[in-house]
């Protein structure tokens, strides 16, 4: 909404969006006790993202460091490698692993 406001695509800081995304949606939820952050006794609830993509190029580490800004600029689901949900895998290299999704399809 920002950036809406005051035509800015710069407005927001990535780090702020994704701290507002994981333990400020737990918060806001009243789950801040069980998930959103990489704590012992919480939720393993871990989402991996493929950086090896050329909308993430150039990547940048150190004092220009632009991971945040690639993952809330850029980042789509087509780039989830991998989902973890309570331990559990559900998704790997994109695939589903929980469900059959074609049965799942068909069944829409």
């Amino acid at each position: 909404l920002a950036k809406v406001t005051t035509l800015d695509p710069t407005t927001g800081d990535p780090w702020d969006v994704l701290d507002l995304a994981t333990l400020g949606g737990a918060k806001a939820l009243g789950l801040d006790d069980v998930c959103g952050s990489l704590e012992v006794g919480k939720r393993a609830d871990i989402v991996t993202v493929d950086l090896r993509q050329l909308h993430f190029v150039p990547l940048m580490h150190g004092r220009f460091e632009n991971v945040a800004a690639h993952l809330v600029f850029s980042a789509s689901g087509h780039d989830v490698d991998q989902v973890w949900v309570d331990g559990r895998l559900l998704v790997d290299g994109g695939e589903v692993l929980s469900v059959d999704v074609a049965t799942v399809m068909a069944d829409a």
